[in-house]
Order: C-alpha cells, then sequence, then structure tokens
C-alpha cells in the first residue's frame, strides 16, 4: 500500500509517495493516494536527502526508487539519472542516449511524466537552444534547481 506524505520545502509543497520498501514518487501536486501525518523510515529519509540536496550538501540521492512506467519511460528516466548533477542535456542529446535521436517529442513527454521529480532529475533537460522548455514544478523552479546546481544559490 503507498502512502502520501507533504513535504515542507523551500520549493513549496512536495507531495511524497511511497510503499514500505520504495519511493514512488515526488510531485509537485496533490495525488490520489492516502495521506499520512506520520512519514515511514522511507519517507523520513526522502525529506533527509531532499533537504541536503536542497542546501547544496547532497549531489546523488539512496532512496530506493519505484517509478513504474513504460518500458520507454523507464530507459528516459534511467538515462535522466546519468546526467551529472550540475550539467544539462538538451532533448535531443536525451533522445541520441535512448538510441532515436528523432525521438525528440517522445523523449520530452517521458521526461514530463517522470513521477520523481528532483532525485530523477528531469530539470537537468534543457531545449537545444539553452532554454529551459518545460518542467511540472514551472520554470521559475527548474531554473532555481539547475542554479543551485551551478553553484549559484
Amino acid at each position: 500500500m503507498s502512502l502520501q506524505y507533504v513535504m515542507k520545502s523551500t520549493l513549496g509543497p512536495l507531495y511524497l509517495v511511497a510503499s514500505d520498501k520504495f519511493l514512488e514518487g515526488v510531485f509537485w501536486k496533490k495525488q490520489n493516494v492516502e495521506i499520512t501525518s506520520s512519514p515511514t523510515p522511507l519517507l523520513k529519509r526522502t525529506i533527509l536527502e531532499i533537504e541536503e540536496y536542497l542546501r547544496g550538501e547532497r549531489q546523488k540521492f539512496e532512496v530506493p526508487l519505484d517509478a513504474r512506467g513504460t518500458p520507454f519511460q523507464q530507459r528516459v528516466w534511467a538515462e535522466l539519472r546519468k546526467i551529472p548533477y550540475g550539467k544539462t542535456l538538451s532533448y535531443r542529446q536525451l533522445a541520441e542516449r535512448v538510441g532515436n535521436k528523432k525521438a525528440c517529442r517522445a523523449v520530452g513527454s517521458a521526461n514530463g511524466k517522470n513521477p520523481i521529480s528532483i532525485i530523477v532529475p528531469c530539470h537537468r533537460v534543457i531545449a537545444a537552444d539553452g532554454t529551459l522548455g518545460g518542467f511540472a514544478g514551472g520554470l521559475p523552479t527548474k531554473s532555481s534547481l539547475l542554479d543551485l546546481e551551478r553553484g549559484n544559490i
């Protein structure tokens, strides 16, 4: 059974969804899952890791993940996790990494459906011209996350 906990962060509320063993989501909006007012050990660990990241003290996350999606989405999300802290890729570069340089739109769609925001760093994907593209948490938040990783905050 999955539970949802609302984490207060410097970015606003984050909706964490987890089973007993795996983090299943970090969302910007409330999910249709039972809410708990007392975080489980896994949720406490997730909160700590996100707080450390937002303070610039963590570059890699260690919580166990279970992101559910299609095989193509899974490939895209796996590649997202390989983008180094403080670096970005274009949608085209990401499409090339998943084996189809013409799949920019499909990669963008999979990127937008990433259920584990921040931890699976979809914010590190930008347009080829250097503009931010989209982000479920909003472009100001995406910009803030990229600035944080570049040491500008």
